[in-house]
């Protein structure tokens, strides 16, 4: 199918590794110019380095910013230029109990997970509206629909986008732009990777042993195994398309059908 992406223009914060760069890789494929991001200067040369090798001839830029750092995210927002799509996928998360998580710690994520999105919307979708057609998508959370005991930091604050996103897509009413986000289920990113690393070398087992071991505690799960980052970039590929023109104010899962019997 072509997606009619063509000289479209895209910015996806949080693209130096995982989804977002799986994203980024995925539309630069389809023919749009994608401006990577993330806090690290050095890592993001790398990343757009080699996103650059993967796709030659793909118009690849980038801009660093830490969106935990307000000043950082006040200026990439003055030096972003108008874009096409806008990809809102930077997060953190930890697994962490609930009496332990700060009030501080409670406004990082809240900063980092949610407001970004808010942020960049502000100062993108103007444009987008303006002119008439532009994408908006949130990668949000299976977490954020069912809440992880030990995530609930992380969970309230994909709930929070999710609601954004929502909201966000009703002031596109009657135009060309959409606003949607992504579910993600369990998805083997870097980030993930090195903590279910760091797991199965704590407790002497091999890699592939733990992430059967952690999939397996999610009995609804219809795929029994993690989500790679590109099956989720398809997604948000399809939805930063002219094709789902008809797709607005959603929440798309590409969860594996781990929320099949739980909502």
């Amino acid at each position: 199918m072509d997606l009619q992406l063509t000289g479209k223009t895209a910015f996806i914060s949080g693209s130096t590794e995982g989804i977002g760069y799986a994203a980024a890789r995925t539309l630069a494929r389809e023919g749009v110019a994608v401006t990577l991001n993330g806090r690290n200067a050095d890592r993001l040369t790398a990343a757009v380095q080699t996103l650059r090798r993967e796709v030659p001839g793909a118009a690849v830029d980038g801009v660093a910013a830490d969106f935990a750092v307000r000043d950082d995210v006040e200026r990439l927002c003055t030096e972003l230029s108008d874009v096409d799509i806008l990809i809102n996928n930077v997060g953190l998360f930890e697994l962490k109990s609930f009496t332990e998580i700060t009030a501080d710690e409670w406004r990082r994520y809240f900063e980092v997970n949610t407001l970004s999105g808010a942020q960049l919307a502000r100062r993108l979708m103007p444009a987008m509206l303006a002119r008439g057609w532009g994408r908006v998508v949130f990668i949000s959370s299976e977490s954020g629909v069912n809440v992880p005991a030990d995530m609930i930091h992380y969970g309230a604050s994909k709930a929070a986008m999710l609601a954004l996103g929502n909201g966000l897509a009703k002031l596109t009413k009657g135009t060309g732009v959409t606003v949607n986000s992504v579910l993600g289920g369990p998805t083997y990113s870097d980030g993930v990777a090195r903590t279910v690393q760091a797991l199965a070398a704590s407790t002497g087992q091999s890699e592939e042993a733990m992430k059967q071991a952690i999939i397996g505690t999610n009995s609804t799960s219809l795929l029994e195994r993690f989500i790679e980052p590109e099956e989720i970039a398809a997604m948000v590929a399809f939805l930063a398309s002219p094709v789902a023109s008809a797709t607005n104010g959603a929440a798309v899962r590409v969860d594996g059908g781990l929320l099949t019997t739980v909502v």
